[in-house]
Formats: C-alpha cells, structure tokens, sequence
C-alpha cells in the first residue's frame, strides 16, 4: 500500500489528532502569575479548588482533566517553574507529600501502582509549564483499554467533588515530616 492507493504508507497505522496543535501552540495557557491556576486555586475553597490537603509549602489538589481517578497533583505555593528553584524545605515536603498521596490513594481505591513525575518545561509536556506541580496517577491493570486510546475518552467512576471529599477524609492529619530512615 502507497499513499496514493489510500492505504498507509508504512505498517504503522496513524491516528490523527490535529485538535492538538491548540495545545502545542499553548493557546489558552496562563502567562503568569495573574492567571495562573496553581496560585488561584489556594485562595479557594478546599472544595471549590479540589484541595485534598494543604502543607506548609505545598497542597495536593486532584487534576481537573485526570488521566485516572484520584490522579493528584503535588503543587508549592511559590509561583517557580523550575524543581532545581525549590528551597530545601519545597523539596522535602514535595516529597513526603507525594509519600502520602500515593498512600492514601491506595488506601482508598486500591490503586495498583503510580506514575509519579514532573514535566519541566513546555517542550517536555508541561501543560502549565510556569509553576512546578509533580503528579501522582494511580493505575490499575487493565485501565488503559480501548476508550482513551482509540474513543478519546476516559471513564472516570466518580466525580471529582466525591473523589476529592473521600480522599480528603482519608488523608492524616499531619504526614510524616521527613527525615532520615530509622
């Protein structure tokens, strides 16, 4: 098969997805500060925000276009982009509030494993590439299927409010502080 004759032009099969270009160009994204979600969203609410828990220099928030249930964000206060800007107490407690999610996380919903990491940068896939925020996406065997990869849509079953509120509930007052290993 050629070009020409309609048919694919290696034995890859493509899968077109030109609403994405939007993305690339980084129309709709925030400039700064002023606009930016990640410093808004702690004056809200911690229902309105989707605040899981608040720390001393970061807060879990759950992802408003989760690519799971309870895909969480780890977020500092500071408006930095870079992890190598984080003062030392960003970075402990960016981690150990990870720890906790993850824990929580599967506690809750019997997650079997965690993608855990950041983006830094646009061109690495940062969607908000102007304030750091780590992930933390619970997976499940099988939970990629046919849905999101070919029908561009994910099955969430919950809405965010319960998610937020259950993993709320859940999560211990006081997470461990970090330290070193007993």
């Amino acid at each position: 098969m050629t070009a020409g004759d309609g048919g694919p032009t290696s034995v890859f099969e493509q899968l077109w997805t030109p609403y994405r270009m939007a993305y690339i160009k980084g129309e709709g994204k925030p400039t700064g500060d002023h606009d930016c979600p990640f410093c808004l969203i702690p004056a809200m609410t911690d229902e309105d925000g989707l605040i899981v828990s608040r720390g001393e220099t970061v807060f879990a928030v759950l992802n408003l276009f989760p690519y799971n249930a309870g895909h969480l964000m780890v977020v500092p206060y500071r408006h930095v982009a870079d992890y190598t800007d984080l003062t030392t107490a960003e970075v402990a407690e960016l981690g150990a509030v990870t720890q906790t999610a993850m824990r929580v996380v599967r506690e809750v919903s019997g997650a079997h494993g965690f993608n855990v990491g950041m983006n830094q940068g646009a061109v690495a896939g940062a969607g908000i590439a102007d304030h750091l925020h780590q992930h933390a996406v619970p997976r499940w065997g099988g939970d990629t299927n046919f849905m999101p990869v070919l029908g561009l849509t994910r099955v969430l079953p919950q809405v965010l409010a319960e998610t937020r509120q259950l993993l709320a509930d859940a999560w211990p007052d006081h997470p461990p502080a970090p330290g070193p290993a007993a």
